[in-house]
């Protein structure tokens, strides 16, 4: 029986994700804290954590990763229609908190953003580390978005919501084209599902995973404000 390594708060590091169970996937240490630091050395890793609120601290590198390339987003005929027609306007960090309150109710079977976690990620953003995309229909309301952490050229995608039809895809789709604009190579989303598959993203061996990181972990995107510039058009490619 493989024996995890317990991490100590005291002391910042992470075993290779070559380490990493195959059975529990990806199931790589236990323990340690969500300190900022330590948060950001386990993305640059390749590294994220994930766990119930009655765990310990669960920190993950599974394999094969599931990633989206900017250029290989794609948008349905239906999703397409949804964004010709404007249904919503989409945003950058006009509401934080609130896109990840939504992305933990959202999980009915139980959530892993735990009371600890918002605070950890709320941290982040408050050092311009960590970002939402929000989708507000006509009224004001907000419809869907999702929540990560850049640095570099990558983009680590924690999680998702929608209220109403398809607006977490139009939240996605403008975040992916507005991160290619600014020069992203990589968007991280971790583990794969249909709602992600259905918009370009697929399953990459952990190793090709972790090279496109290297590359890209330490480069400068081409921008400095977070707001929204890309808008659909006509000409987007099916």
């Amino acid at each position: 029986m493989t024996t995890l390594p317990w991490l100590d708060s005291d002391h910042l590091w992470f075993p290779s994700p070559d380490a990493a169970l195959e059975d529990p996937d990806g199931l790589l240490a236990i323990g340690g804290d969500l300190a900022v630091d330590r948060l950001l050395l386990a993305y640059r890793s390749g590294i994220f954590p994930w766990f119930s609120e009655e765990q310990p601290i669960l920190w993950w590198s599974p394999n094969p990763r599931c990633i989206l390339l900017p250029h290989e987003l794609h948008t349905s005929r239906s999703l397409r229609k949804t964004l010709r027609q404007g249904r919503y306007h989409v945003t950058i960090d006009k509401a934080f908190d609130e896109v990840v309150t939504a992305c933990a109710d959202s999980r009915s079977e139980g959530t892993w953003i735990t009371p600890d976690m918002k605070m950890a990620y709320s941290r982040l953003h408050q050092l311009r580390l960590a970002h939402s995309f929000e989708a507000w229909d006509d009224e004001g309301n907000l419809a869907g978005g999702l929540y990560g952490v850049a640095m570099g050229r990558c983009f680590f995608g924690e999680s998702m919501f929608a209220r109403q039809t398809d607006a977490s895809k139009v939240a996605f789709t403008h975040m992916v084209r507005q991160l290619q604009a600014w020069k992203y190579a990589l968007i991280d989303c971790q583990v794969e599902n249909a709602h992600l598959r259905s918009l370009g993203a697929r399953l990459v061996p952990r190793a090709e995973f972790l090279s496109i990181l290297e590359k890209n972990i330490d480069q400068s995107p081409d921008h400095v404000l977070w707001q929204m510039e890309w808008q659909w058009s006509e000409r987007e490619a099916p």
